[in-house]
């Protein structure tokens, strides 16, 4: 009689480095700090590591931390995040890692995943971790960044890229959904929402959200396209046409288009798409509707139009999709990809 395999949390190690920023520190713990199984058990182990053995790690507030681990934690970590820090030196400067960074770095074993947070990610580029791929930083740092490591492709455009093995994403609320999207990649939708629930955040934002919005805190001399949105959220599985979404909003076509994109960050039908692609993905986790029933409830009204926009935003099939979620199992799809 076959055992089955002993649990096993997945072990997300933090790199705290001199000058981190404390908010961006406390990300990862606080989004895979949630998660559990059917059984209560949580899925995710987080601890925080230093480059220097336990001890202080100055931080850009008015406190230092007290790190219980050293580099060595690094060598235990099926996933590496490294937050953003002010005083990276040499990394920063020159785009080259310190002595003591590349020996806490040589740690982490081979096909670990690995995320940064902001400028975290002049880490992963010295390293040499980034060239060829694309990458994404906070929008104000970009074209900094990108004169230091002409090798990456970078897109200051993004709240998040995803490469499979390697995420990047820009500051502060962006590493938010990078952690959200990770949590959604290895367990589904549904742990992920009740995670954004927990946090009051919300439940997604698509990678390739514009990172800055011209206005997204909408004049309240001007109308917002809030009540637009909610109309639509409760009718996606019936076809939206522009014209409708403009006129609860009692706007000009051109005029709703203008202002939902300035609140946004995505146009009207791009958002459109999002919402549909996250509701086929509720909808296969959770239900046993076939792919035609979930593509008309999700709005697609055809499956093959269902099955285009997921491979698309996903890289899978719904069939392949609802396969590794409803098992729980990594092993016949891995979701990545830039979404």
């Amino acid at each position: 009689m076959s055992r089955e395999p002993e649990f096993r949390p997945h072990r997300v190690a933090v790199l705290a480095l001199d000058g981190l920023l404390p908010f961006e520190l406390g990300i990862p713990h606080r989004i895979f700090g949630r998660p559990k199984d059917a059984e209560g058990r949580h899925l995710y182990e987080v601890v925080t590591c230093s480059i220097r053995p336990p001890g202080p790690v100055r931080t850009d507030a008015d406190f230092d931390i007290q790190v219980g681990s050293g580099p060595e934690a690094l060598a235990t970590a099926d996933t590496v995040i490294i937050p953003a820090s002010y005083e990276l030196g040499p990394v920063f400067e020159e785009g080259v890692l310190t002595d003591e960074l590349a020996a806490a770095l040589a740690h982490i074993r081979p096909g670990t995943r690995l995320a940064s947070i902001c400028t975290g990610v002049y880490v992963l580029a010295a390293a040499g971790l980034l060239d060829g791929r694309p990458a994404t930083t906070h929008w104000a740092d970009a074209e900094r960044f990108q004169r230091l490591f002409p090798k990456i492709k970078v897109d200051a455009d993004v709240l998040f890229i995803d490469e499979g093995d390697v995420l990047t994403s820009a500051g502060v609320a962006a590493g938010i959904d990078l952690c959200l999207h990770m949590v959604r990649r290895d367990h589904g939708t549904a742990i992920a929402n009740e995670v954004a629930r927990r946090t009051v955040v919300p439940p997604h934002r698509d990678g390739g959200q514009a990172q800055y919005i011209h206005r997204p805190v909408p004049d309240p001399q001007q109308a917002s396209t809030t009540n637009a949105r909610a109309w639509a959220l409760g009718r996606l599985h019936e076809p939206i046409q522009l014209r409708d979404m403009a006129e609860q909003e009692s706007m000009s076509v051109r005029t709703f288009t203008r202002r939902f994109r300035e609140e946004v960050g995505v146009s009207p039908g791009q958002w459109l798409t999002q919402q549909r692609v996250e509701r086929a993905r509720h909808l296969l986790e959770s239900t046993d509707l076939s792919v035609d029933q979930v593509a008309a409830d999700a709005g697609f009204g055809t499956a093959q139009s269902m099955r285009q926009h997921l491979q698309t935003a996903l890289g899978v099939t719904p069939t392949n999709y609802r396969r590794t979620f409803r098992t729980g199992s990594q092993t016949d799809v891995q979701v990545a990809g830039r979404t």
